[in-house]
């Protein structure tokens, strides 16, 4: 097993003290923090190995788990329907418009952890694999991210100024 210090991405992981913050972050949606021991499989994690596990309103995290992968699993559970999530297990699924939702949102929910913010978020996710079409998660974000932005807005999860209403998705 990797020590979280050996991480060669330099993502930032979910340590104790940042657990506690995404505890604090996401309870306004009733996404609960589940804690998982180091050597353990994360239940609901798609991805395996340390990305963040989903099943309902539970997100399982160990303290491997980059930052990022927390926030855009939550991400999903925020953005999907209510039918989607009353099933919600492992498999967030949804469609192109909801994953480039839940990618701006990620960014935005990022300027609320303490020593984080949105460019340390995109920097983690360009670190990470994450791809987008202009290069970089800030390209993307900056230059060409109007529709993911007009998606959250219709949804009613962020406002007009980009601040999120601390609402998930109603239809």
């Amino acid at each position: 097993m990797r020590a979280v210090s050996e991480d060669p991405t330099n993502v930032l992981n979910c340590s104790p003290q940042r657990q506690q913050q995404l505890s604090t972050l996401l309870k306004p949606y009733g996404i609960e923090i589940n804690y998982i021991a180091d050597d353990e499989t994360i239940p609901g994690s798609f991805f395996g190995e340390r990305e963040a596990g989903l099943i309902g309103s539970k997100l399982y995290l160990r303290h491997d788990t980059p930052i990022h992968s927390a926030l855009h699993e939550s991400g999903h559970y925020i953005c999907m329907d209510p039918a989607r999530r009353a099933k919600l297990d492992t498999d967030a699924e949804g469609d192109y418009d909801e994953e480039n939702g839940v990618c701006y949102l990620q960014i935005l929910l990022a300027d609320h952890i303490p020593n984080m913010g949105k460019e340390r978020m995109m920097v983690d996710m360009d670190s990470w694999g994450y791809t987008f079409r202009l290069g970089s998660a800030q390209a993307w974000f900056e230059q060409d991210a109007e529709d993911a932005e007009a998606w959250l807005i219709q949804h009613n999860i962020i406002d007009i100024l980009q601040q999120p209403t601390w609402q998930f998705r109603l239809n």
